[in-house]
């Protein structure tokens, strides 16, 4: 892995899908891991955000 402003713009572009992946690197199973943990840390977050707004615009206490 490459270190300095370089390394980490290459991968904020590929985390962001600006740039491919680079298909020679292993995928590992801790990349597996933390792939399902974003999964369900996004997934929490919006129903968290659909909640809030149910909260605020369905549910108003007046």
């Amino acid at each position: 892995m490459e270190i300095g402003t370089m390394g980490i713009g290459r991968k904020l572009a590929e985390y962001l899908y600006l740039r491919k992946r680079d298909p020679n690197e292993p995928q590992t199973q801790w990349m597996k891991y933390m792939h399902g943990i974003n999964r369900i840390s996004i997934l929490m977050f919006l129903a968290a955000l659909i909640i809030i707004i149910l909260k605020l615009f369905v549910f108003k206490k007046r």
